[in-house]
């Protein structure tokens, strides 16, 4: 397995990984998640080949994407409340459900560490929806912690 900056020959299996995501969602939340639901379009994807604030990384064996990691550099100025800080944020990461429990998703992470660290990033973040414990325990095996959470009351 090689884990690597997507390129444009990844776009379709980047694409089949987003629509499993998707299906994820709309499984744990079907009032906030349209059945459909896919975050990224492939005009979307490939403009975001060739950004230096928002990497993908992908894990391929034998020519398919086995997972991808979208990431933003995100930094924060003269903030009157927070101290600058210059976070990488996850804002996506899956692994193709047959690909799960094999490592792929903790080299992924492993990658994502080491770019942020490069960046001279101050930490890695991300949202994670509670209904997905699956994804809450990988990312507390990652070694990463709760930092704030966002509740709701569903009004009927």
């Amino acid at each position: 397995m090689e884990i690597r900056f997507a390129e444009s020959k990844d776009v379709a299996g980047i694409l089949e990984l987003l629509r499993q995501v998707g299906h994820v969602h709309h499984q744990g939340r079907p009032d906030l998640f349209r059945n459909t639901a896919q975050k990224y379009g492939a005009s979307q994807v490939l403009q975001m080949l060739s950004s230096s604030t928002s990497p993908i990384f992908v894990a391929v064996e034998e020519n398919k994407v086995l997972g991808y990691a979208f990431c933003q550099v995100k930094k924060r100025q003269d903030d009157p409340v927070f101290y600058d800080r210059t976070e990488l944020y996850v804002d996506d990461l899956c692994v193709n459900e047959d690909d799960r429990m094999g490592g792929v998703g903790h080299a992924l992470f492993e990658a994502v560490k080491k770019y942020a660290k490069m960046r001279h990033c101050d930490a890695v973040t991300l949202n994670v929806w509670c209904f997905n414990e699956a994804a809450m325990c990988f990312y507390r095996k990652q070694g990463m912690e709760n930092r704030n959470i966002t509740m709701e009351l569903i009004l009927e």
